[in-house]
């Protein structure tokens, strides 16, 4: 089964900065992918997505400026660059994949990883 591998949460302090990432199978280099947050076993909160060669993304509008979606699939990566970090993006963030672009709607993705914490101390 194609797999998604988040990697990248840890504890930080209100302020600083995080880069997850999500290491996906060949498989998913012509899909669209997304993270949520969430917590556990709840995909949540939609918090950006990116079409299936990194040329679109689209955020969450309070996070725009804040939070930056990319996709590699020459090293079949992606990533969310989190900035100023607060405690209310406390939570799993999961990494998910759809054929489609770019829905904002956890149900319409058919393929999620384990997710990552991440937790922001104030």
């Amino acid at each position: 089964q194609a797999q998604l591998v988040e990697s990248g949460g840890g504890l930080v302090r209100t302020g600083t900065s995080l880069r997850l990432s999500c290491t996906f199978d060949r498989s998913f280099r012509s899909y669209a992918m997304a993270w949520f947050r969430g917590p556990p076993g709840a995909h949540g909160t939609f918090v950006a997505a990116v079409n299936w060669n990194g040329g679109y993304t689209l955020h969450a509008e309070s996070l725009e400026g804040r939070f930056l979606i990319s996709k590699e699939n020459t090293k079949n990566t992606m990533y969310l660059q989190m900035n100023g970090l607060k405690p209310e993006y406390t939570g799993i963030y999961y990494c998910a994949a759809s054929i489609h672009c770019c829905s904002r709607v956890a149900g319409e993705y058919g393929h999620f990883g384990q997710g990552t914490q991440v937790t922001v101390s104030s």
